[in-house]
């Protein structure tokens, strides 16, 4: 994956570019080779945001709760 352009990028900043993407795929005012080169940066946004996603959702769901439903402290998220 270090060849993948997305890794670095925040979660926003990733789904800001998609966004951007999105909107100029769906004015259809590129050309044919740019709209197939935009879709394949937008897949591999979305495929970065998903996983930026699962990976906090995980995460919180580390957030252990009593029997009061109020949060009693967290395990550690083991990302593997």
């Amino acid at each position: 994956m270090a060849d993948d352009p997305t890794a670095s990028l925040s979660f926003e900043d990733a789904l800001k570019e998609l966004e951007t993407i999105v909107r100029t795929l769906e004015q259809g005012a590129a050309p044919l080779d740019q709209s197939i080169d935009l879709y394949q940066r937008g897949d591999a946004l979305k495929r970065h945001c998903e996983a930026r996603l699962k990976a906090a959702q995980a995460r919180i769901e580390q957030i252990s709760l009593g029997p009061d439903g109020q949060p009693t402290g967290t395990r550690p998220f083991d990302d593997d």
